[in-house]
């Protein structure tokens, strides 16, 4: 059995973080999903511009798109929303199968909009109409204003993977603002069950300490912010007001692990996928580590729920000189630039292309 069933029969979900034309229609992602156990897909603003500026698979609809006269980002989304179109129907069977819990794609609001909640609850309304798929994800960032639009959103009964997650603390806001949607519409007297997941990003921890602790410590950080994080999760599933919302139909927000591609070549391309082994999670990895963790990667033990472990391990880093909770805010801030910054390259690709067509 390949690790990735391994990890699969523990009980997390691997989903691939990618998604290109060329995987839909060379059958990459149906055999990632047969033969690797991957059960659901994100994207982001980067993966997008990574796979429309890296070929001409988009040159056909974007060309049909031109005469039409929309701006950038509205191409932009009738490409992305094709492509994930089909992603959410190869995961259809996953997402019937487990009665709505697995089989999901992601698609981001834009980046843009990180800092205003009024677009973003309307944006995430219309992607996600435009859609017209039940197993697809509106990521909106768990920035202060992306708070109350994640609020807003499940209230409205839309599923969202909130984004631009770094610590146990911004975690459990973000589980904050899901939980509250839930009790409005138990309230109003709707449903309870909405999707969700809560994305905490670990590898630009490790990145941003490189240069400032010890050997000892290094490629450490990722790993036990997510553990810190698994602990605050696990408790709050126990909680009286989660269990409260599990007696009225709801389902608890799941965590998802991401950003977990190693970035230190010097240490395993598999870290941050053996090291976050936990039932009951999402852990979304890039091709090149999923292949890799087919290929050599092992599981051993899940993630312990011991809450004074997990704040021992943050410990040793804050006796080394580092302010978590301030690298945590500023890594959420620098996180927002990057995504911004690779939205604005993407229409920039866009348009490049609607004027060469021209």
């Amino acid at each position: 059995m390949k690790a990735n069933a391994e990890l699969h029969e523990l009980g997390q979900s691997l989903w691939l973080d990618n998604i290109t034309r060329t995987m839909l229609d060379d059958g990459t992602l149906a055999r990632y999903i047969d033969e690797l156990s991957v059960t659901g897909l994100t994207s982001n603003p980067t993966i997008f511009d990574k796979a429309i500026s890296g070929g001409d698979a988009y040159d056909e609809q974007i060309a049909e798109q031109a005469p039409r006269g929309g701006s950038a980002e509205e191409i932009f989304f009738e490409l992305a929303i094709a492509d994930l179109r089909r992603a959410t129907d190869l995961f259809a069977p996953v997402h019937e199968r487990t009665d709505g819990v697995d089989g999901f794609c992601s698609l981001e609001v834009s980046p843009k909009l990180a800092d205003d909640t009024a677009t973003t609850i309307e944006q995430a309304a219309r992607l996600h109409g435009q859609a017209e798929r039940d197993n697809l994800f509106i990521k909106i960032p768990g920035t202060p204003a992306g708070l109350p639009a994640i609020e807003e959103t499940i209230f409205a009964g839309v599923p969202v993977n909130v984004t631009l997650l770094f610590s146990a603390e911004h975690y459990l806001a973000a589980a904050d603002a899901y939980m509250k949607g839930i009790e409005r519409r138990i309230e109003a007297g709707l449903d309870a069950n909405v999707a969700s997941v809560a994305s905490i990003f670990l590898s630009r921890w490790d990145v941003a300490v490189a240069d400032e602790i010890s050997d000892q410590l290094r490629d450490r950080l990722g790993v036990a912010v997510g553990a810190h994080a698994y602990v605050a999760y696990r408790e709050l599933l126990d909680s009286q007001r989660q269990q409260r919302l599990l007696n009225e139909g709801a389902r608890p927000q799941r965590l998802l692990f991401a950003s977990t591609g190693t970035k230190d070549p010097d240490a395993s391309d598999v870290l941050y996928i053996e090291g976050l082994a936990a039932p009951f999670t999402v852990n979304t990895m890039p091709e090149n580590t999923l292949n890799a963790f087919a290929d050599h990667g092992q599981v051993g033990e899940p993630l312990s729920t011991d809450r004074g472990a997990a704040e021992r391990a943050l410990a040793e880093f804050g006796a080394a000189g580092i302010d978590l909770d301030a690298l945590a805010a500023r890594l959420q801030e620098e996180g927002k630039q990057k995504f911004v910054d690779s939205w604005n390259e993407l229409l920039k690709t866009i348009e490049s292309q609607l004027g060469a067509g021209a």
